[in-house]
Order: structure tokens, then sequence, then C-alpha cells
């Protein structure tokens, strides 16, 4: 390889305008506007609400990276590299790269990972001045980006909650940084005998508080609004913490499981549900995905010995371990 074809490979490995065209254009829903039969610049440009000479700039971009062609009649279709920026394909990828959902918005803070690289921090912070999730949660422009990616399945080995730990004796339950709610609605469904609250910041509570309904487990259920960092509803038997801490630094994890002891007082229980992500080896194999998750929280890797001297740190000792998973482990605490 000479030196002009080094440039060009190196350039081709740093350009940018490839990945923000795509993910444009899912956020803008060209994919399924032209499979319906839309393939006119002007009238794709009134759908998308866009610029009709910008819009028609990206078409034929998106031309060159060999995902649409043009019809002949001055239009464009799409080709088959495109169909998963459709909806309703069996894989589609539209919801991951919309600049406006949920895993956009965090993939957007990876310009800055320099920010991750001198600090630590997410790279989120140094793009937007504040964490990922307080970002997202008081946002309400988001709220619809979040509803949309609520209606994914337990991930991450959460079912290692419903099944690896005694519920029966339990009668109330605070999923404390509950998310969308999949997980507490899982929960209550294959326990039929708990009563469930739901504590998140406010985007995320109004989210879980209409899947809560939906699952219609209003009565045994209800979402708080709320941060994990003030006072708890008190009282509960279990306050759970799942896939929580890895998004926090030691200070703040510790100061999220005294929350929950304080709550739980000498009856309760807390349970950590926390990823471990094993899985994540060193190595030139696992460099991509240990940036990525180092771009997004500041701690992603936690052994069962670092969370328990965490719990140690909040007051807390060990009542119980249940199972370990490649990616998950739980842990029962108390005061």
């Amino acid at each position: 390889m000479d030196d002009l074809a080094r440039v060009e490979h190196l350039a081709d490995l740093a350009d940018l305008l490839r990945p923000s065209a795509i993910r444009a254009a899912a956020t803008l829903g060209v994919a399924d506007h032209i499979a319906a039969g839309v393939n006119e610049t002007e009238r794709l440009a009134q759908l998308c609400e866009a610029r009709a000479d910008v819009l028609d700039s990206l078409l034929r971009y998106l031309v060159s990276l060999e995902l649409l062609d043009h019809d002949g009649n001055g239009g464009y279709v799409l080709r088959e590299a495109a169909h998963p920026l459709l909806d309703e394909h069996p894989f589609s990828l539209r919801e991951a790269f919309r600049l406006d959902g949920v895993t956009g918005r965090s993939d957007m803070a990876l310009v800055d990972l320099v920010h991750t690289v001198r600090t630590g921090e997410p790279a989120h912070v140094g793009l937007f001045g504040r964490g990922y999730w307080e970002s997202l949660n008081t946002d309400f422009g988001y709220v619809e980006a979040i509803e949309r990616a609520s209606s994914g399945q337990l991930v991450f080995d959460a079912d290692i909650i419903l099944d690896g730990y005694d519920w029966s004796a339990v009668r109330s339950v605070v999923d404390v940084g509950g998310n969308s709610g999949t997980i507490l609605t899982g929960l209550l469904n294959r326990h039929a005998h708990l009563r469930g609250t739901l504590l998140d910041l406010p985007s995320m509570a109004r989210v879980a508080a209409k899947n809560i309904a939906n699952a219609g487990l209003q009565d045994r259920c209800e979402a708080v609004a709320g941060s994990f960092f003030d006072p708890l509803p008190a009282g509960r038997d279990v306050y759970l913490l799942s896939a929580i801490l890895g998004d926090w630094d030691d200070e703040q994890a510790v100061a999220i499981l005294r929350r929950c002891a304080e709550a739980a007082g000498e009856s309760g229980r807390v349970l950590l549900a926390d990823v471990n992500l094993d899985v994540v080896m060193r190595g030139e194999e696992a460099a991509r995905t240990e940036l990525l998750l180092r771009a997004m929280m500041p701690t992603p890797v936690r052994d069962v010995s670092e969370l328990k001297r965490l719990a140690g740190k909040a007051g807390l000792r060990v009542t119980h371990e249940g199972p370990v998973t490649p990616v998950r482990s739980l842990i029962e605490l108390s005061v």
C-alpha cells in the first residue's frame, strides 16, 4: 500500500458522513416513505419535514452508498441493502439508528469519545454537559422515544430476577430506577401476590405508568417520579436495583445503595441484580465493546467482589447470593 492509498484508507475509516447520512435517513423515515410509494423528492421532503434541495443531496448520496437507486423517472427506489431501515423489517435497525431515539441519543456522544479517554467520564457528559439518563429522563421531548424503546424484551439475563430469587415471602417491591417497567410488570405477572412500585425520573415514570396500565396491573402497581439520590418510598419488603450501578461511579453507587438501605430499614432487603458484563475481556477483539461501554457509563464492569465492597461502604451486608451468569449477578443485602 503506497502513501496515497494509506491516506485514502485512513480518511475512509474516519469518515463521519456515511454513518451520519444513514442515521439521518433512519430518523426521517426515508425508507418507509419510499416503500409506501412516495419516491419523488418534493413529496418526500414534505413527509420528512425537510428541505427538498438538501434532502435530494442526501438521497443521491444514499444512491452512492448502494442503499437507494434511481427509478428512471426522477425518483428513488430502495435497494435490498436498505430494507433493515424499514420499521416493519424483522431485523429493523431504524429505531437503533434514529438520532431522536434512545439509542441514537447515546451514540451521538461518541463524537466526543476523547472526553472519555481523557477523564473516564461518559462521553455524553462532555458533549451535552450532563449524564445520558439525566438528559433523557428530564427532557419530555424524548418521551415518545422512550415509549418506542420500551416494547423490547427482557435483556442482560434479567430473567434471573424473576426465577433466581425466592419471592414467596415478599409482599411488596420497589423497582428503583425501574425504567419502562418491563422487569417489574414481568415480576408481578409471574408472582400474583406481589405489589409493586416503580421509581424513575419523570419521562421514564410516565412511560412506565402507561405500560403498567396496558399490562392490567394498575391495581397492584404504581409508577412514581423521583430520583434514587433522594429519599425513597419507605417500608417495602424488597428494593430492587437492576442494572443501575454500572451507570455511576463508586461514590454515586454507594449513595444509591444508602438510599435503598434507609428505605428498607431493618426489616427490608435490597436486591442487587447488577450487570457484570464479565463477557468483556481484555484484548483487541473486545476493544470496540469496551470503548462503547465506557463511552456510555463510567463503571460498566464490576465483579461480585466489587459490588460487595460497595454494599459494605453503604452499611449493607450480604444475606444471600443468587445465581451468577456471564452478565448478571444476584445479591441480597440487608442493614
